[in-house]
Protein backbone atom coordinates (compact mmCIF):
# COMPACT_ATOMS: atom_id res chain seq x y z
CA UNK A 1 0.00 0.00 0.00
CA UNK A 2 1.66 3.11 -0.94
CA UNK A 3 2.36 6.04 1.30
CA UNK A 4 2.43 9.60 0.13
CA UNK A 5 5.27 11.55 1.05
CA UNK A 6 4.76 14.84 3.21
CA UNK A 7 7.65 17.70 3.32
CA UNK A 8 10.83 16.55 3.90
CA UNK A 9 11.41 16.13 7.72
CA UNK A 10 7.80 14.98 8.16
CA UNK A 11 6.67 11.19 8.91
CA UNK A 12 5.22 9.68 5.51
CA UNK A 13 0.86 10.23 5.99
CA UNK A 14 -0.28 7.21 7.45
CA UNK A 15 -4.12 6.05 6.43
CA UNK A 16 -4.91 5.34 10.13
CA UNK A 17 -8.46 3.88 11.29
CA UNK A 18 -9.09 3.39 15.17
CA UNK A 19 -11.34 0.60 16.33
CA UNK A 20 -12.50 1.59 19.25
CA UNK A 21 -15.73 2.89 21.59
CA UNK A 22 -18.50 5.66 20.72
CA UNK A 23 -16.44 8.72 20.64
CA UNK A 24 -18.81 10.91 21.61
CA UNK A 25 -19.20 10.19 25.57
CA UNK A 26 -15.25 10.12 25.87
CA UNK A 27 -13.59 12.61 28.68
CA UNK A 28 -10.67 14.11 26.12
CA UNK A 29 -8.87 15.05 29.43
CA UNK A 30 -8.02 11.50 30.00
CA UNK A 31 -8.76 9.35 27.29
CA UNK A 32 -5.84 7.67 25.69
CA UNK A 33 -7.24 6.92 22.63
CA UNK A 34 -7.99 10.65 22.08
CA UNK A 35 -4.25 11.30 22.74
CA UNK A 36 -3.14 8.98 20.08
CA UNK A 37 -5.29 10.45 17.60
CA UNK A 38 -4.80 13.91 18.56
CA UNK A 39 -1.19 13.10 17.76
CA UNK A 40 -1.28 11.43 14.75
CA UNK A 41 -3.54 13.93 13.19
CA UNK A 42 -0.45 16.63 14.55
CA UNK A 43 1.77 14.55 12.52
CA UNK A 44 -0.20 14.93 9.28
CA UNK A 45 -1.93 11.06 9.55
CA UNK A 46 -5.79 10.66 7.79
CA UNK A 47 -7.91 9.34 10.66
CA UNK A 48 -10.76 7.02 10.28
CA UNK A 49 -13.13 5.98 13.04
CA UNK A 50 -15.55 3.14 14.08
CA UNK A 51 -17.06 0.90 16.39
CA UNK A 52 -16.69 -2.69 16.46
CA UNK A 53 -20.01 -3.75 15.96
CA UNK A 54 -18.89 -1.81 11.96
CA UNK A 55 -16.86 -4.56 11.54
CA UNK A 56 -17.18 -7.16 9.37
CA UNK A 57 -15.87 -10.15 6.81
CA UNK A 58 -17.57 -10.42 3.40
CA UNK A 59 -15.93 -12.91 0.48
CA UNK A 60 -12.29 -12.47 1.70
CA UNK A 61 -12.43 -8.99 2.76
CA UNK A 62 -12.57 -7.17 6.28
CA UNK A 63 -14.47 -4.23 6.19
CA UNK A 64 -15.49 -1.29 9.06
CA UNK A 65 -18.43 0.94 8.58
CA UNK A 66 -17.74 4.33 9.63
CA UNK A 67 -16.54 7.92 9.36
CA UNK A 68 -13.08 10.28 8.37
CA UNK A 69 -12.34 11.71 11.97
CA UNK A 70 -10.71 14.95 12.69
CA UNK A 71 -10.46 15.59 16.30
CA UNK A 72 -9.69 18.69 18.53
CA UNK A 73 -9.01 19.26 22.47
CA UNK A 74 -12.42 21.38 23.02
CA UNK A 75 -14.81 19.81 25.75
CA UNK A 76 -18.10 19.50 24.15
CA UNK A 77 -16.78 19.78 20.57
CA UNK A 78 -14.15 17.32 20.47
CA UNK A 79 -14.80 15.38 17.14
CA UNK A 80 -16.17 16.05 13.78
CA UNK A 81 -16.92 13.02 11.32
CA UNK A 82 -17.04 13.05 7.58
CA UNK A 83 -19.65 11.33 5.86
CA UNK A 84 -20.31 7.55 6.57
CA UNK A 85 -18.60 5.30 4.75
CA UNK A 86 -17.28 1.21 4.30
CA UNK A 87 -13.58 1.28 3.94
CA UNK A 88 -11.57 -1.92 3.27
CA UNK A 89 -9.15 -1.99 5.93
CA UNK A 90 -6.74 -4.16 3.70
CA UNK A 91 -6.30 -0.62 2.14
CA UNK A 92 -4.86 1.16 4.90
CA UNK A 93 -1.79 1.40 6.60
CA UNK A 94 -2.58 1.20 10.58
CA UNK A 95 -5.73 -0.09 12.55
CA UNK A 96 -6.05 0.71 16.11
CA UNK A 97 -7.40 -2.28 18.15
CA UNK A 98 -9.11 -0.01 21.32
CA UNK A 99 -12.30 -0.81 22.50
CA UNK A 100 -12.22 -1.64 25.92
CA UNK A 101 -12.93 -5.22 27.39
CA UNK A 102 -14.79 -7.03 28.61
CA UNK A 103 -13.14 -9.24 26.99
CA UNK A 104 -16.15 -11.31 25.84
CA UNK A 105 -16.72 -13.27 22.32
CA UNK A 106 -17.56 -9.87 21.06
CA UNK A 107 -13.99 -8.78 21.61
CA UNK A 108 -12.22 -11.93 20.46
CA UNK A 109 -13.99 -12.03 16.97
CA UNK A 110 -12.41 -8.94 15.84
CA UNK A 111 -8.97 -9.77 16.95
CA UNK A 112 -9.93 -12.93 14.49
CA UNK A 113 -11.06 -10.49 11.69
CA UNK A 114 -7.67 -8.33 11.91
CA UNK A 115 -5.62 -11.24 12.60
CA UNK A 116 -6.79 -11.87 8.47
CA UNK A 117 -5.01 -8.42 7.20
CA UNK A 118 -2.12 -8.57 9.67
CA UNK A 119 0.76 -7.40 9.36
CA UNK A 120 0.48 -6.02 6.08
CA UNK A 121 -1.81 -3.80 7.34
CA UNK A 122 -0.50 -2.85 11.00
CA UNK A 123 -2.70 -3.55 13.72
CA UNK A 124 -1.58 -2.33 17.18
CA UNK A 125 -1.60 -4.36 19.25
CA UNK A 126 -1.00 -7.66 17.56
CA UNK A 127 -4.65 -9.23 17.32
CA UNK A 128 -3.42 -12.64 17.67
CA UNK A 129 -1.03 -11.66 21.22
CA UNK A 130 -3.70 -9.53 22.38
CA UNK A 131 -6.31 -12.44 21.99
CA UNK A 132 -3.19 -14.96 23.01
CA UNK A 133 -2.07 -12.77 26.58
CA UNK A 134 -5.04 -10.71 27.89
CA UNK A 135 -3.83 -8.97 31.05
CA UNK A 136 -4.60 -11.19 33.75
CA UNK A 137 -3.20 -14.48 31.77
CA UNK A 138 -0.34 -12.86 30.44
CA UNK A 139 1.57 -12.19 34.21
CA UNK A 140 1.13 -16.06 34.50
CA UNK A 141 4.54 -16.60 32.27
CA UNK A 142 6.20 -14.33 35.34
CA UNK A 143 5.24 -15.95 38.62
CA UNK A 144 8.50 -14.80 40.73
CA UNK A 145 7.50 -11.19 39.49
CA UNK A 146 3.65 -11.80 40.59
CA UNK A 147 1.76 -11.94 43.82
CA UNK A 148 0.38 -15.64 44.53
CA UNK A 149 -2.09 -16.39 41.89
CA UNK A 150 -4.97 -18.50 41.41
CA UNK A 151 -7.09 -18.70 38.26
CA UNK A 152 -10.20 -21.17 39.08
CA UNK A 153 -13.92 -21.24 38.85
CA UNK A 154 -14.09 -24.53 41.24
CA UNK A 155 -15.13 -23.15 44.82
CA UNK A 156 -13.14 -25.44 47.09
CA UNK A 157 -9.73 -24.75 44.75
CA UNK A 158 -10.52 -20.67 45.77
CA UNK A 159 -11.16 -21.60 49.06
CA UNK A 160 -7.79 -23.29 49.67
CA UNK A 161 -6.52 -20.14 48.50
CA UNK A 162 -7.66 -18.47 50.74
CA UNK A 163 -7.26 -20.48 53.50
CA UNK A 164 -3.16 -20.73 52.18
CA UNK A 165 -3.34 -17.08 52.27
CA UNK A 166 -5.85 -15.06 54.28
CA UNK A 167 -6.32 -11.96 52.51
CA UNK A 168 -7.29 -12.05 48.87
CA UNK A 169 -8.29 -10.07 46.19
CA UNK A 170 -11.00 -12.14 44.25
CA UNK A 171 -12.24 -11.03 40.67
CA UNK A 172 -13.60 -11.57 36.88
CA UNK A 173 -10.76 -13.15 34.98
CA UNK A 174 -11.87 -10.70 31.99
CA UNK A 175 -13.38 -7.43 33.27
CA UNK A 176 -11.57 -4.14 33.58
CA UNK A 177 -11.73 -0.74 35.30
CA UNK A 178 -11.95 -2.10 38.90
CA UNK A 179 -15.38 -3.19 38.15
CA UNK A 180 -16.27 -6.95 40.14
CA UNK A 181 -13.03 -6.52 42.40
CA UNK A 182 -14.01 -7.80 45.89
CA UNK A 183 -10.88 -7.85 48.93
CA UNK A 184 -11.39 -11.20 51.13
CA UNK A 185 -9.57 -10.41 54.29
CA UNK A 186 -9.24 -13.16 56.90
CA UNK A 187 -12.40 -12.51 58.66
CA UNK A 188 -14.71 -12.44 55.22
CA UNK A 189 -17.50 -14.87 55.38
CA UNK A 190 -19.36 -13.34 51.66
CA UNK A 191 -17.02 -15.72 49.78
CA UNK A 192 -19.37 -18.45 48.86
CA UNK A 193 -22.42 -15.71 48.13
CA UNK A 194 -19.89 -14.07 45.68
CA UNK A 195 -18.84 -17.24 44.34
CA UNK A 196 -22.44 -17.50 43.81
CA UNK A 197 -22.64 -14.42 41.72
CA UNK A 198 -19.87 -14.12 39.72
CA UNK A 199 -20.96 -18.20 38.51
CA UNK A 200 -24.44 -17.20 37.89
CA UNK A 201 -23.79 -13.99 35.49
CA UNK A 202 -20.77 -15.92 33.71
CA UNK A 203 -19.01 -19.01 32.86
CA UNK A 204 -16.02 -17.77 32.73
CA UNK A 205 -13.37 -18.57 35.73
CA UNK A 206 -12.30 -15.97 38.67
CA UNK A 207 -8.73 -14.88 39.45
CA UNK A 208 -7.60 -14.58 42.95
CA UNK A 209 -4.16 -13.40 43.83
CA UNK A 210 -2.96 -12.86 47.76
CA UNK A 211 -3.46 -8.89 48.65
CA UNK A 212 -0.73 -6.73 48.74
CA UNK A 213 -0.94 -4.17 52.14
CA UNK A 214 1.13 -1.52 49.67
CA UNK A 215 -1.78 -1.10 47.45
CA UNK A 216 -2.23 1.86 49.93
CA UNK A 217 0.42 3.87 49.20
CA UNK A 218 -1.15 3.14 45.20
CA UNK A 219 -1.09 0.75 41.99
CA UNK A 220 1.65 2.19 40.07
CA UNK A 221 1.00 2.08 36.19
CA UNK A 222 3.77 2.00 33.89
CA UNK A 223 4.01 2.85 30.64
CA UNK A 224 5.79 0.50 27.46
CA UNK A 225 6.62 1.59 24.36
CA UNK A 226 7.89 -1.35 22.54
CA UNK A 227 9.17 -3.13 25.11
CA UNK A 228 10.97 0.21 26.72
CA UNK A 229 9.32 2.07 29.88
CA UNK A 230 8.31 5.71 29.22
CA UNK A 231 7.49 6.70 32.55
CA UNK A 232 4.60 6.23 35.43
CA UNK A 233 1.71 7.25 37.12
CA UNK A 234 0.54 6.36 40.68
CA UNK A 235 -3.05 5.85 41.53
CA UNK A 236 -4.07 6.17 44.99
CA UNK A 237 -6.92 4.00 46.06
CA UNK A 238 -9.85 6.63 47.46
CA UNK A 239 -10.80 6.54 51.25
CA UNK A 240 -12.08 3.35 52.18
CA UNK A 241 -10.92 1.80 48.72
CA UNK A 242 -9.22 -0.85 48.03
CA UNK A 243 -9.61 -0.27 44.08
CA UNK A 244 -7.50 2.21 42.80
CA UNK A 245 -8.37 2.11 39.14
CA UNK A 246 -9.40 5.67 38.15
CA UNK A 247 -12.58 4.65 36.70
CA UNK A 248 -13.67 4.06 40.39
CA UNK A 249 -12.38 7.03 41.60
CA UNK A 250 -8.18 6.27 42.23
CA UNK A 251 -6.50 9.21 42.58
CA UNK A 252 -3.70 9.74 39.93
CA UNK A 253 -0.30 11.37 40.99
CA UNK A 254 3.56 11.36 40.18
CA UNK A 255 5.68 9.46 40.53
CA UNK A 256 9.07 7.97 39.52
CA UNK A 257 10.29 4.46 38.44
CA UNK A 258 12.10 2.17 40.76
CA UNK A 259 15.05 -0.38 40.39
CA UNK A 260 12.62 -2.95 40.62
CA UNK A 261 10.24 -1.59 37.93
CA UNK A 262 13.27 -1.31 36.19
CA UNK A 263 13.81 -4.88 36.76
CA UNK A 264 10.25 -5.83 36.16
CA UNK A 265 10.04 -3.76 32.89
CA UNK A 266 13.36 -5.47 31.81
CA UNK A 267 11.98 -8.92 32.13
CA UNK A 268 9.05 -7.57 30.14
CA UNK A 269 10.70 -6.08 27.71
CA UNK A 270 11.89 -8.88 24.77
CA UNK A 271 8.20 -10.76 25.57
CA UNK A 272 6.46 -7.68 24.47
CA UNK A 273 8.63 -6.61 21.73
CA UNK A 274 7.85 -10.56 20.16
CA UNK A 275 4.56 -10.03 20.30
CA UNK A 276 4.22 -6.67 18.91
CA UNK A 277 2.14 -5.16 21.84
CA UNK A 278 3.89 -1.73 20.84
CA UNK A 279 1.54 0.07 23.54
CA UNK A 280 1.19 -1.63 27.28
CA UNK A 281 0.38 -0.66 30.55
CA UNK A 282 1.36 -2.27 33.23
CA UNK A 283 0.59 -2.17 37.31
CA UNK A 284 2.66 -2.91 39.79
CA UNK A 285 1.63 -2.70 43.58
CA UNK A 286 4.68 -2.32 45.75
CA UNK A 287 7.52 -5.24 44.20
CA UNK A 288 4.77 -7.08 42.44
CA UNK A 289 3.62 -7.34 39.14
CA UNK A 290 -0.37 -7.86 38.92
CA UNK A 291 -1.06 -7.35 35.20
CA UNK A 292 0.17 -6.41 31.85
CA UNK A 293 -2.69 -4.59 30.01
CA UNK A 294 -2.51 -5.13 26.53
CA UNK A 295 -6.42 -4.72 25.03
CA UNK A 296 -6.81 -0.94 25.67
CA UNK A 297 -4.35 0.71 28.52
CA UNK A 298 -4.62 4.10 29.05
CA UNK A 299 -2.47 6.65 31.56
CA UNK A 300 -0.92 8.73 28.57
CA UNK A 301 -2.30 12.07 29.85
CA UNK A 302 -2.05 11.96 32.92
CA UNK A 303 1.98 10.77 32.67
CA UNK A 304 1.87 13.72 30.20
CA UNK A 305 0.75 16.34 32.50
CA UNK A 306 2.82 14.99 35.64
CA UNK A 307 6.40 14.55 33.56
CA UNK A 308 5.85 16.39 30.10
CA UNK A 309 6.16 13.23 28.53
CA UNK A 310 4.66 13.05 25.25
CA UNK A 311 4.05 8.61 25.09
CA UNK A 312 1.93 9.67 22.00
CA UNK A 313 4.75 10.85 20.13
CA UNK A 314 6.78 7.88 21.28
CA UNK A 315 4.01 5.79 19.92
CA UNK A 316 3.76 6.99 16.61
CA UNK A 317 7.90 7.19 16.39
CA UNK A 318 7.66 3.18 16.52
CA UNK A 319 4.79 2.95 14.05
CA UNK A 320 5.45 4.67 11.46
CA UNK A 321 9.04 3.46 11.67
CA UNK A 322 7.52 0.03 11.22
CA UNK A 323 5.61 1.23 8.53
CA UNK A 324 9.10 2.49 6.56
CA UNK A 325 8.46 6.72 8.01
Amino acid sequence: MALTSLPTGLPKRLKVAIQMDPIGPINIEADSTFRIALEAQARGHELFYYTPDKLSYREGRVLARGWPLTVRREVGNHYTLGAETEIDLAEWDVVWLRQDPPFDMGYITTTHLLERIHPATLVVNDPFWVRNSPEKLLVLNFPDLTPPTLIARDLAAIRSFKAAHGDIILKPLYGNGGAGVFRLDPNDRNLASLHELFTSMSREPLIAQKFVPDVSKGDKRIILVDGEPVGAINRVPAEGETRSNMHVGGRPEKIGLTARDLEICARLAPVLKEKGQVFVGIDVIGDWLTEINVTSPTGIQELERFDGTNTAERIWQVIEAKRGG
